[in-house]
């Protein structure tokens, strides 16, 4: 993964303890301060870099993109395992397993 070709994603691999021993990536994606499209078009290059059973955090602030990523995550078939606000609800963080 060449992370120059992207400011916004940031990758940071870690070893699970119920991994089994495989390396799982995280990838996180700080989409705060954009507006659709933006933060879809990057949580869908993330899930192309993403192996299958990586974890993805997106971080954001646009309330829409807060409910298109989930059902956009729904109908391809990824599993959104947690959506929490932050700092007051002007912040979200959503846990995608890809």
């Amino acid at each position: 993964m060449n992370l120059g070709e992207e400011e916004l994603l940031f990758l940071r691999t870690f070893l699970y303890p119920y991994s089994g021993g495989r390396t799982l990536a995280e990838l996180e994606v700080d989409v705060r301060g954009q507006t659709c499209p933006v933060p879809l078009v990057e949580c869908r290059k993330a899930f192309k870099k993403a192996s299958p059973g990586d974890l993805v955090i997106v971080k954001g602030t646009h309330p829409a993109s807060k409910k298109e990523i989930p059902m956009a995550c729904e109908a391809m078939g990824l599993e959104v395992l947690e959506i929490e606000d932050k700092k007051d609800g002007k912040e979200w963080e959503i846990k995608i397993r890809r």
